[in-house]
């Protein structure tokens, strides 16, 4: 499942493209891409890539720029590769100082079930001594504990919201 460099060139053959080629290739696409339907498409299929270490730093940048765009599939399709990128501690860091939590943050109030689900994933493994005061603002809490308290209308809300509010929440 994840890749080192003699696994990539194993797998990409004598003709093959290699990943980092490929990666610049979609997001050089998305870069390009002038109708909403294929940006939606392009990020979606990076995101997939997000859960492997080796395709990091080729994605860091391209997730947060998606969930500032207005196209809620976009949001969603960025802040999941966050999520799936989001628990090694350079890409975390990266996410951090490039305003990445406030952004995150955003998510919780979005529309889209696994836009919100994504992000809490995401402040679950971003919270740290170093960005609880960020994270975990009265207001975010706030919101945080009403997800937990909504089990008979989402389970995933909920048990993700109370999974957050036991590890970084004293009470």
């Amino acid at each position: 499942m994840f890749t080192n460099e003699g696994r990539q060139i194993e797998r990409t053959g004598k003709y093959g493209t290699p990943r980092e080629q490929y990666l610049q290739e979609l997001v050089t696409q998305f870069q390009m891409a002038t109708d909403e339907e294929s940006k939606e498409r392009i990020v979606q299929h990076l995101a997939n890539f997000a859960y492997d270490p080796y395709n990091y730093t080729f994605l860091r940048k391209l997730f947060l720029d998606c969930i500032t765009e207005p196209n809620e599939k976009l949001v969603e399709f960025g802040v999941g590769g966050i999520c799936n990128a989001c628990v090694d501690p350079l890409n975390a860091q990266v996410i951090m100082q490039s305003g990445g939590i406030p952004l995150i943050i955003t998510c919780l109030s979005s529309p889209v079930t696994n836009t919100v689900n994504y992000a809490l994933a995401s402040l679950y493994y971003l919270c740290n001594p170093t960005t609880r005061a960020k994270i975990l603002k009265a207001e975010v809490v706030e919101l945080i504990t009403k997800y937990a308290e909504a089990g008979a209308v989402s389970v995933s809300f909920s048990n993700l919201a109370q999974a957050f509010l036991d590890k970084h929440v004293d009470r």
